[in-house]
């Protein structure tokens, strides 16, 4: 990114972190607060009953995933299958993906992040991810260089997310259709068996980009380690 590049978001409604207290029980893996090989940290919001977030700490050793889910009963079926695959690269979060982030993560510390098949929020477009002024916040966790990889069903909100990559959050993207037999995720499974397109967007975070939380973070001292 170069420097007469106009950064919209910055011009619209700012986040507010400070808001946003803690989730209940919350707690912060040790991989982030002794990450001393530097071992790249991937973050999963929304992970559902966790199909993608265990196949991906299997397949992916290198790599540290934190994989968050919201939803009672889905994070049950996920964390029962985490403890049974006892991943050392993995860590299941039951908590608000949001208020996690706001007070877990640290300013340019994530690899990549992974939003698959979040809810489309047909009736409250405000609340789709790229729409939401967190967005921006998001993206200051993540690095130079790093990815954040959306999918979805629905090709209107698709649209509307490949738009606001470019137009508000200047993110260098490019827009692929999923492969008919991919099986990332339980909804991804059914989708395409039901001769559904899915469609995933990847979004890269360009050098020299500037957002108005790249130096805002928690007070790590009053932070849980799990």
């Amino acid at each position: 990114m170069t420097d007469n590049i106009e950064l919209t978001h910055q011009q619209a409604r700012a986040f507010r972190p400070d808001k946003l207290s803690p989730p209940r029980d919350f707690l912060v893996p040790n991989i982030i607060g002794e990450n001393k090989d530097n071992v790249p940290l991937i973050l999963e919001v929304g992970a559902g009953k966790g199909k993608h977030a265990l196949s991906f700490a299997a397949q992916n050793a290198d790599k540290h995933l934190i994989a968050i889910e919201r939803t009672r009963n889905k994070f049950e079926a996920f964390a029962k299958l985490a403890t049974m695959q006892n991943a050392s690269n993995l860590d299941a979060i039951h908590a608000d993906a949001i208020a996690w982030i706001v007070h877990a993560i640290a300013p340019n510390s994530v690899a990549k992040i992974f939003i698959l098949y979040p809810n489309p929020e047909q009736h409250n477009p405000n609340q789709q991810w790229l729409n939401m002024p967190f967005f921006e916040f998001l993206l200051s966790r993540l690095q130079v260089g790093g990815e954040v990889t959306l999918v979805t069903n629905i090709e209107a909100y698709m649209d509307n997310a490949e738009q606001q990559a470019t137009d508000t959050w200047s993110l260098p993207n490019e827009r692929y259709q999923v492969i008919d037999d991919s099986q990332r995720t339980h909804f991804e499974v059914k989708y395409l068996a039901r001769g559904e397109t899915c469609w995933e967007l990847c979004m890269q975070k360009p050098e020299g980009y500037k957002t108005r939380f790249d130096d805002w973070q928690v007070d790590a001292v009053n932070q849980k380690i799990a």
